[in-house]
């Protein structure tokens, strides 16, 4: 008695074949890639891969971060169950009957996951475009990762009405596009709901939320000490890592802070400054002559600034992101 899905499998073409392999090599990159992502995201290590704009620009942009969870956070899941879904041979189930019905949930559940991958990583591609005027290389892999998961899923297996599992994906998109809609909805670079931005007036430019933590001594001499001696803080109104800065010293102490605005949509811009800088990535410290990219603690900050005072500082990295 033949078995009927090793006689089928045999008949296969080259790319049906070797589809899901391929789609489980592709879901393990992807899911390594944001899985690092996510990791820079929450330790504040953005300066640290990114010495050049662009894809500074997007991570620590408000589209970074929706309702505050790291947006690689979602590409590491959605990575994971298309591995996990490709991954499911037939020979592992016990009869011929369960593979069949094995091979065609998980062969909807790849292209279901490969159309919303795919349509979510179209819509950033766009907003990297129009919106954060940025090449990121980092964004534009996994946006590849995702259409050629799509593609591998929808052309590795034959579908027996293929009308019908293309209005699905049709409804699928549309589905997706309209979360991604609310979801980003009051976001982007000039109304950044995610660190509370306000707009002071038509002429004064956009300014990011207000500080809520108060300063200690110790950290209002720093910050007098950072301004005798020249030292500038570069940023960006919607740039939540410059807004964590900003709370470590505190509203009387961050007063005292030669802080020059980069974006031309902020409080008194001076962007052609910071370009001439040579600011790629915010915030950035300018100390002595030498950029220090990325948040630092005021401890790092006094070393770096030879500040010879007391030390007693109130706010920390670990306490002012808990």
């Amino acid at each position: 008695m033949t078995d009927r899905p090793t006689s089928a499998r045999t008949s296969l073409t080259a790319l049906q074949r070797y589809a899901r392999p391929a789609i489980t090599i592709i879901a393990s990159l992807g899911a390594i890639e944001t899985a690092f992502l996510t990791w820079v995201e929450l330790n504040d290590r953005v300066a640290d891969i990114c010495s050049s704009g662009g894809c500074d620009t997007v991570l620590t942009s408000p589209y970074a971060s929706p309702y505050g969870v790291p947006l690689p956070l979602f590409g590491l899941m959605a990575y994971g169950v298309m591995a996990i879904a490709a991954l499911i041979p037939r020979h592992i189930v016990a009869t011929p009957h369960r593979a069949s019905n094995a091979e065609t949930i998980t062969s909807w559940i790849l292209v279901i996951g490969g159309a919303i991958m795919a349509t979510t990583s179209s819509y950033l591609m766009y907003i990297l475009a129009t919106q954060l005027h940025a090449l990121c290389p980092y964004c534009i892999a996994s946006a590849l990762f995702s259409c050629t998961i799509f593609v591998l899923a929808l052309t590795g297996r034959r579908w027996d009405d293929l009308g019908g599992v293309s209005f699905t994906l049709i409804i699928v998109a549309g589905v997706t596009l309209t979360g991604i809609f609310g979801v980003f909805a009051d976001i982007n670079p000039a109304t950044a709901t995610t660190i509370a931005t306000t707009k002071q007036d038509s002429s004064s430019g956009y300014t990011g939320a207000p500080l809520t933590r108060h300063s200690d001594p110790d950290s209002i001499a720093l910050a007098q000490h950072l301004t005798a001696i020249g030292a500038q803080q570069f940023g960006a109104y919607w740039c939540p890592h410059c807004h964590t800065q900003k709370e470590l010293f505190g509203i009387e102490a961050f007063a005292n802070i030669n802080y020059i605005e980069c974006d031309p949509k902020g409080v008194n811009p001076q962007t052609e400054f910071c370009r001439a800088t040579g600011i790629h990535s915010y915030p950035t410290w300018k100390i002595n002559d030498q950029l220090h990219e990325g948040i630092h603690e005021l401890t790092e900050l006094a070393d770096l600034s030879g500040y010879t005072g007391g030390r007693s500082f109130k706010h920390t990295l670990a306490n002012t992101n808990s």
